[in-house]
């Protein structure tokens, strides 16, 4: 199997707790906060160990607050390579109202990364050994351009990392302007945005996302359609793929699943119907868990066989 390796940019230290009711003013009584790791990449590389494979997270650290990510990293037996950095790790909120069922995600910036910092950092990715998966996911932090992450992007093809990118906005354009990227996961609006025109015919979204392929900016374009399932395509076919009905908790969580799953089928060298069934099936059973949970390899076995048995 191919080694895969993550990369966030502005990771995050979350905490989640639960609260009877929400209102101004007032002071809200909550459960203890529950502490989770967070950020695309390092999400991404705790879903591929939950589902049983390994995936080596980078990402800066600064703080008390950084301190804590790596060490629930290390409880959860993820690999880590990190950057030390002078600001603190973000922390991030995420409050689960019972009476209501709603939740509230406060999302802080993320910490500052000086030139010296993103240098380390590019140095740690430049340094994995060519024909590894990179996936770069989750937002940029503050000193962060579109311009860096493309330039780090372009160095590592040339290295002969394969990148991944999930991502949204100008970001997951000027990646896709590079060319030749593994794979990238919009979801319809954001499809949308990169064609230039609204998809609202049903032969909308398969064209949009073959037009990708076919103009050599990404090798495979999974287009995630909530509750849909996904519609995936390469070079060669296109498949969608529906999950059975659910009662879904909350959708924190699926994207990064799914992206976890698709990438540890890719590292398997898997075909394209297995890797977006085996994405579906985990970014379905992310949804199950109520809060920021991931996918469990139970459920995702679960679901996965129900779709293979189709």
């Amino acid at each position: 199997m191919v080694s895969v390796y993550t990369l966030t940019l502005a990771p995050s230290l979350d905490s989640a707790t639960l609260t009877p009711h929400i209102y101004p003013e007032g002071k809200l009584r909550c459960s203890a906060p529950v502490f989770e790791p967070g950020g695309g990449g390092i999400n991404v590389a705790r879903a591929i160990a939950h589902l049983g494979g390994k995936a080596t997270a980078i990402f800066p650290a600064g703080g008390a607050t950084g301190e804590h990510l790596t060490a629930l990293l290390a409880d959860e037996h993820v690999p880590t390579q990190c950057v030390e950095t002078h600001d603190w790790t973000r922390q991030n909120l995420h409050v689960h109202v019972e009476a209501s069922g709603e939740q509230y995600r406060f999302v802080m910036p993320g910490a500052t990364l000086t030139v010296d910092e993103f240098r380390r950092l590019e140095e740690k990715v430049l340094a994995i050994e060519s024909g590894a998966i990179l996936v770069i996911s989750g937002s940029l932090p503050p000193g962060i351009d579109v311009t860096k992450l493309t330039q780090l992007i372009k160095a590592a093809q040339q290295k002969g990392i394969r990148c991944i990118v999930d991502s949204s906005g100008d970001a997951l354009s000027a990646a896709l302007d590079i060319g030749n990227i593994e794979l990238v996961k919009p979801n319809q609006k954001e499809l949308s945005a990169l064609a230039g025109r609204e998809l609202t015919q049903p032969d909308d979204v398969q064209n949009a996302a073959k037009e990708i392929v076919r103009q050599g900016k990404a090798l495979r374009v999974v287009v995630s359609l909530g509750p849909q399932g996904a519609l995936a395509v390469d070079g060669n076919q296109c498949v969608q793929v529906v999950p059975p009905p659910m009662k879904s908790q909350s959708t924190v969580g699926a994207g990064d699943s799914m992206v976890g799953a698709m990438t540890l089928k890719l590292a398997e060298g898997a075909s394209l119907e297995d890797m977006v069934k085996f994405g579906v099936a985990a970014g379905s059973a992310a949804t199950i868990n109520q809060g920021t949970k991931l996918c469990s390899r139970a459920d995702t076995q679960k679901i996965y066989d129900y779709l293979r048995n189709l």
